[in-house]
């Protein structure tokens, strides 16, 4: 019996909608059950890119709830050894959230049981990766087409762990008969702690604009917190997400990439009205370098600066002669290397 009511305690959702404290005073901090959450800027999920060097980048730069790339609920059961690695965590990047996706309620519940002592703060379940190898096999945006078993399996993971749980979905399936608001309401019916809404289809993939009027719409029909994710890209954009959905905290996903920077700019701009300039290319050197030495930490050298060559585009993109610095960066397999190529588009040593 205690052990129930501790679980109730953890996710007992506000007996309010928050979306009038959010518009007057977007920089404060908000909870998911009982985590406090120091700011309302989430760090997105994101294969590929969230790993722990970069997430503890975007920590450092003012992220309020961090959040680790997805990882399948088989191969947690299966003990994959990539698996055990994606869930590895920093203490100082906490409160962090670790995402699952599956589609057997049996099975999330159990793996929900067997990772409940490793320390993350808040476990969230996916329903929105639009990704053919993930939806053919009826997980992540697929699970939009049968509200029935979003209900079980949700029920189901939080009935075997006391921390928080939270679902991400997106708000529609291309050829199906999707009611986000409704889902929404079975997510929160289930005992979810809070919600992420992307407001697009799985067939927009990351093109076109987000709905931010179905986010809106959700966040009237539910009273636990709701995090708007789609096309937040700037303290504007996230201040006007905020004000016209009634959003309880904005995501940011891609446009992160290469630019931890955006948390600090975001939280500044929601303070105070004003921009921060955009770091200079000495900075942003600096900030790969320093990644790359995460990289190399938690990888070894030849690694992790594999894994670097994408963030050089990123963080690069857009600065003159990028494009030829892609294209070197693609070749690079030593720290030496990217030493180098940085020293000769900078002329500088860090």
């Amino acid at each position: 019996m205690g052990q129930e009511m501790k679980r109730q305690q953890s996710r007992e959702p506000e007996e309010r909608s928050c979306a009038d404290q959010v518009c007057s005073d977007p920089a404060s901090g908000f909870r998911i059950g009982n985590v406090e959450i120091p700011n309302r800027l989430v760090l997105a999920p994101m294969a590929g890119v969230t790993d722990l060097p970069f997430r503890r980048l975007c920590k450092e730069q003012g992220a309020g709830l961090i959040c680790m790339e997805m990882v399948s609920a088989k191969a947690v059961s299966f003990h994959n050894k990539n698996t055990v690695l994606l869930m590895e965590t920093d203490p100082e990047e906490h409160p962090v959230s670790l995402q699952i996706f599956g589609n057997d309620p049996d099975l999330m519940g159990e793996v929900a049981a067997m990772i409940e002592e490793r320390p993350f703060d808040i476990l969230d379940v996916n329903m929105g990766c639009p990704v053919p190898k993930v939806v053919n096999n009826g997980e992540g945006s697929a699970l939009l087409k049968n509200p029935a078993l979003i209900s079980k399996i949700m029920e189901s993971v939080i009935k075997k762990t006391n921390k928080p749980v939270t679902a991400k979905m997106r708000i529609g399936f291309e050829g199906f008969d999707v009611d986000p608001v409704e889902i929404a309401g079975r997510i929160e019916a289930a005992g979810a702690a809070a919600l992420a809404v992307h407001g697009r289809t799985r067939g927009q993939y990351y093109s076109g604009k987000a709905d931010w009027q179905v986010i809106g719409q959700i966040r009237k029909a539910v009273k636990i917190p709701v995090i708007g994710n789609g096309d937040v890209t700037s303290g504007r954009s996230a201040r006007a997400m905020m004000e016209e959905t009634g959003c309880d905290a904005v995501m940011i996903g891609r446009a992160v990439r290469g630019d931890p920077w955006i948390f600090r700019e975001i939280n500044h701009y929601l303070r105070t009205g004003t921009d921060l300039p955009k770091p200079d290319k000495e900075e942003v050197f600096r900030m790969i370098l320093r990644h790359a030495r995460m990289q190399m930490e938690l990888r070894g050298e030849e690694a992790g600066i594999r894994e670097m060559r994408k963030h050089v585009a990123w963080y690069t993109a857009g600065m003159p002669h990028s494009a030829a610095m892609r294209r070197a960066s693609n070749t690079i397999s030593t720290f030496h290397e990217l030493e180098e190529l940085l020293q000769s588009n900078i002329g500088t040593h860090e």
